[in-house]
């Protein structure tokens, strides 16, 4: 197994002191790893961890979340997609990385699409669990799905992280919901739930992470509404969701082909919305066998 080291480098222009996980090979191919929520780089560790030698990988805690400042405590409406594209590239100048695979989940996918559009030439590839995409559309709003889908506005009610940050266990009995309700597998829950209750009573986490869903808001009604209509990616994809993720169905794969030309899809149907916590094994083998079919073309 790899060792996974804590890190953290200055990004003056953004300023910003980004934290999280390095582990694997230096000077290996480069792997960057983008978490959801309510995750933050520690979500990875299982996957760093079982990933074979020939590759250097890095999980930042995304701005707001984990360690990474700034962090005032009042809500950030400006930590969209465009703004994480913005630090996780100036990131990769840091660690000197000219191109880079991009491993995401979440929140994450929406950041990898970003970067993925932005900057072509420096994403040799994508590999995605459960990814976010505009082809969801107003499915998740459908009457069926709403009450999976209460928490996005939650999230943005001013004493929202007040209110689940009151006390330990208002914090405990709130995440253990979502990483129950939204896995299949459960095993890995209890033993990690202190550490994700850690985290987020840490000043400002809660909010840092619930700034995300202020910050996103405009955009996924537009996706919902059905008024954006990003040209497809054609960087080499892969996507592994898990078939009983009931946040994002797995019957939401319908419609990647129209946004990622070049497209690998499965469904791994023992897994919810975390397979890379669920199923590590297999998802640190399916990415590492992924990036090393690119790097052979």
């Amino acid at each position: 197994m790899n060792d996974t080291d804590a890190f953290r480098l200055e990004l003056p222009g953004a300023g910003l002191e980004v934290h999280g996980l390095r582990s694997g090979t230096p000077g290996g191919r480069p792997l960057l790893f983008l978490h959801g929520w309510p995750e933050w780089s520690q979500a990875w560790q299982p996957v760093l961890q079982r990933l074979p030698a020939g590759h250097d990988l890095v999980a930042p805690d995304l701005r707001g979340f984990g360690a990474t400042r700034p962090r005032s405590g009042q809500p950030d409406a400006t930590a969209g997609p465009a703004r994480h594209a913005d630090d996780l590239l100036a990131l990769a100048d840091r660690l000197g990385w000219s191109s880079f695979g991009l491993v995401s989940h979440d929140v994450g996918s929406f950041v990898a699409q970003e970067i993925a559009r932005r900057a072509p030439q420096r994403v040799t590839g994508l590999y995605f669990f459960n990814c976010a995409y505009p082809g969801i559309g107003a499915r998740w709003f459908a009457p069926r799905h709403l009450p999976e889908v209460w928490y996005p506005f939650f999230h943005q009610l001013p004493w929202a992280a007040q209110l689940v940050g009151h006390s330990r266990e208002s914090c405990r009995l709130y995440l253990r919901h979502f990483l129950q309700h939204w896995s299949h597998r459960q095993d890995w829950i209890e033993p990690a739930l202190e550490a994700w209750v850690d985290n987020f009573m840490q000043p400002g986490a809660l909010q840092g992470g619930f700034d995300w869903y202020l910050s996103v808001h405009e955009t996924r009604m537009a996706a919902v509404e059905g008024r954006v209509s990003p040209a497809p990616i054609a960087r080499p994809t892969r996507v592994l969701w898990g078939g009983c993720d009931p946040v994002l169905p797995a019957a939401w794969t319908d419609r990647l082909a129209q946004y990622f030309t070049d497209l690998q899809v499965e469904v791994l149907p023992q897994a919810g919305h975390f397979v890379h916590l669920e199923h590590p094994d297999r998802a640190a083998m399916d990415i590492a066998a992924f990036f090393d079919r690119l790097a052979a073309r």
